[in-house]
């Protein structure tokens, strides 16, 4: 197994910084559609969609994207970034990846998470005053499903299942199911205990920031008879490929930070990001993958060592980056840095999800 490389969008609708013009929904899906194509067309392995319940965004279900994309491309993987399991059925969760793995011929992956945004809760009717408890017991279930049907199951906040026929069933033998972590000790400790991958979140702050996530991780990992040394680990960041340094942290800094004011509201407002601590976060001590074709490579490799990761996820178009702007760095992130990553970072032979 080789290093991988992918993009993931939360497909933001953002009104355009030089006309104040709101792209349509429909424009924003066209693109994101057009993102994943030529994310396939240059090699990369991983295309990500994240969901969120909010106007200022188009992928409240990432799955029908996922699945216009995997009628246009061929090989890349196609995965939620992120599926809110705590406020979904896990037997619609499992039903609709499985489809999307026979639409993709075997390339559906999900990451299951508690939720960093929260408005999906009350739309669906739970409680934030259950919020840990949902996505344990929902996590619970959704594995269950994979591993088994008919498959027979109860728990508090749902009714039981009894020899239930979940289908269909998906192309690949077990369909991947990634955790995803931003950093909350308990969310590693879980996905270390039950041996499942670690979709890491990354923001802002230092590079070595979730040493101790990881260090969670695989500790709960090896208590629960798990190698830790086969478990794949991604980061997912946010991150800008240019020509040079300059033209990528001027072509990402104006969109970012817009979008960390405007779209970055998990609990009720953003916050505004000077351009020095912007440029701050992109030195090599820094959290965001921005910069030339070779900083980008010598950031995620950094990540690599200290973190041990077996893939790389990065949101390049954060903020309503131009369509034109967003596919030059896809290009850029395929051709020139993925090669590289790949030839140079080493996997453990067992890694993979």
């Amino acid at each position: 197994m080789a290093f991988e490389l992918g993009i993931i969008t939360f497909g933001e609708v953002t009104p355009d910084l030089s006309t104040g013009t709101t792209p349509s929904p429909q424009t924003r899906v066209r693109e994101t559609v057009e993102q994943a194509v030529l994310a396939d067309q240059v090699g990369l392995d991983v295309f990500g969609v994240g969901e969120h319940h909010r106007s200022d965004f188009i992928a409240s279900s990432p799955v029908p994207l996922l699945a216009a994309a995997a009628a246009r491309t061929e090989r890349i993987r196609l995965t939620s970034a992120v599926t809110v399991l705590s406020s979904d059925d896990p037997v619609r969760v499992f039903q609709d990846f499985a489809t999307l793995d026979l639409i993709s011929d075997g390339r559906a992956e999900l990451i299951a998470g508690r939720g960093s945004y929260t408005e999906s809760f009350p739309l669906f009717g739970y409680s934030l005053a259950d919020y840990a408890e949902l996505f344990a017991e929902k996590l619970d279930l959704l594995l269950a499903i994979r591993g088994a049907n008919p498959v027979t199951w109860s728990g508090r906040h749902r009714p039981p299942l009894v020899a239930a026929d979940v289908a269909p069933r998906p192309v690949q033998d077990e369909l991947p199911i990634w955790v995803g972590v931003g950093g909350t000790p308990s969310s590693a400790v879980r996905a270390g205990a039950l041996g499942l991958p670690m979709a890491l979140a990354i923001l802002l702050g230092p590079v070595n920031s979730h040493l101790p996530t990881v260090g969670y991780y695989r500790q709960a990992a090896a208590e629960a008879g798990h190698d830790p040394a086969t478990l794949p680990i991604s980061i997912n960041t946010h991150g800008y490929v240019g020509r040079t340094s300059q033209a990528a942290r001027d072509t990402m800094f104006p969109y970012f930070s817009v979008g960390m004011r405007e779209n970055n509201h998990q609990r009720g407002r953003g916050f505004d990001l000077p351009r020095r601590a912007f440029d701050a976060q992109a030195t090599p001590g820094g959290g965001l993958v921005v910069g030339s074709p070779q900083e980008v490579i010598d950031k995620i490799a950094t990540f690599a060592e200290l973190y041990g990761v077996t893939r790389a996820n990065v949101q390049l178009g954060f903020g309503g980056v131009p369509q034109r702007e967003h596919l030059a760095a896809i290009e850029l992130f395929g051709s020139e840095v993925a090669p590289v990553l790949r030839r140079e970072v080493r996997v453990p032979a067992a890694a993979g999800a």
